[in-house]
């Protein structure tokens, strides 16, 4: 007996990298020695005070309990803590921090917070498929507005301006962009919060690549102002190499913090106090972290360089995050063949544009979570290949 799924379902799809993981599993277990350059998953470690932390704090009896649905203190003390050092942000700790299990948890925590039937969201493209998949969840509509390579893939307000904003509640960005990788400037953040004010339209930041290859850290919340209109998502999974353990935040004025844990506490029964404590240690680490972190991803962004130089490909060198965007070429018809020649002559995954929007429909991506001798193995593949692009 098949009973049938809700109405909302029908508006998403099965999130590509789910899908596309269960394929490159099925082709391993056939022998394919498959080398994933797709997904921005860390396979470097945690700072050793955070497994430290962990191992600790898993041996008090008391720290296996249900947890505060407003995360621990020491936790939202640290976070605090960290944006001031980090972004000279100053936040409240016990009422503009809500820390959550992954920043992605937030994302729909935030629309399903505010979105209903009849609601528009600006939504990036190319951008996040989270963003557009939980506007249609919580029953709004996507609309997409343009990034482009001409426009260094950062909002272009002018033609926002011209867009009908009467049912945008929520405008979503993400600088660091992913996955194009482009920054954005003081000046881009001040002309978002303005835009925002203007229209009554919420602006989410979602900001967990900003120390990844990333010389000016910046927060959207250190705008003037910004609180008012704003809310900025972060995480621990890229910078510090905790993606499995599932920490991120979401920062903002009391009142919208409050709203969100509304939604929240009827989600989940808290975080388990261990992995708190353990983000919390990681947060104190000093910026050696980040030094010795960007050090191997340089090297690495040189051999994934090398790579998209052996395809033929265009890219800029001035891209932050863990990942390389880049166009093909002229030559070839589409993505799609390229990422096919690749994966299965070349047991080569690589991920195409066009998943994160129409935007991206020339264009591939590297990401930087694989050790060098993985990425030349890669190249040394693609270089005696005689099928792709010469």
């Amino acid at each position: 007996m098949i009973i049938k799924t809700a109405n909302r379902l029908a508006h998403v799809k099965e999130y590509y990298f789910s899908k596309k993981l269960r394929e490159i599993a099925t082709l391993r277990a056939a022998g394919a020695p498959i080398i994933n350059l797709g997904i921005g998953s860390p396979d470097r470690t945690p700072p050793e005070s955070a497994i430290t932390a962990l191992q600790k704090a898993s041996t008090n009896p008391q720290n296996h309990a249900y947890q505060s649905y407003k995360g621990a203190p020491q936790l939202r003390e640290a976070i605090a803590q960290w944006y001031n050092r980090q972004y000279l942000v100053n936040l409240n700790a016990d009422t503009e921090i809500l820390p959550l299990l992954g920043s992605k948890e937030g994302i729909m925590h935030i629309s399903m917070t505010w979105l209903e039937n009849g609601d528009e969201v600006l939504v990036p493209n190319p951008g996040y498929p989270a963003y557009a998949a939980t506007a249609r969840l919580a029953g709004a509509t996507p609309i997409f507005y343009d990034l482009s390579d001409e426009n260094n893939w950062l909002p272009d307000f002018k033609a926002l301006e011209q867009t009908d904003l009467q049912k945008v509640k929520i405008m979503w960005v993400n600088y660091p962009h992913m996955p194009t990788g482009a920054r954005a400037t003081k000046d881009i953040f001040e002309q978002l919060i303005a835009f925002g004010k203007r229209h009554q339209i919420l602006i989410c930041n979602d900001n967990p690549y900003s120390f990844i290859l990333n010389e000016t850290p910046l927060s959207l919340l250190g705008i003037p102002g910004a609180k008012d209109i704003a809310l900025e998502l972060n995480s621990l999974s890229k910078s510090y190499n905790m993606a499995g353990w599932r920490v991120g935040m979401v920062c903002g004025n009391s009142e919208n913090i409050n709203s969100i844990l509304t939604f929240k506490s009827n989600m989940d029964s808290g975080m388990f106090l261990p992995v708190q404590l353990a983000a919390a240690a990681a947060l104190h680490e000093d910026n050696d972290w980040f030094t010795q972190q960007n050090k191997v991803y340089t090297e690495r962004r040189t051999a994934a360089w090398k790579i998209m130089d052996e395809l033929q490909c265009t890219y800029s060198k001035t891209q932050a995050g863990m990942f390389v965007w880049a166009k093909i070429p002229s030559t070839l018809q589409n993505v799609q063949q390229l990422v096919d020649d690749l994966l299965y002559e070349q047991s080569i995954f690589i991920t195409p544009g066009f998943i994160f929007g129409t935007n991206g429909e020339r264009y591939i991506r590297i990401s930087l979570c694989s050790n060098l001798d993985v990425l030349n193995t890669a190249l040394n593949r693609i270089i005696t290949s005689k099928t792709l692009v010469k």
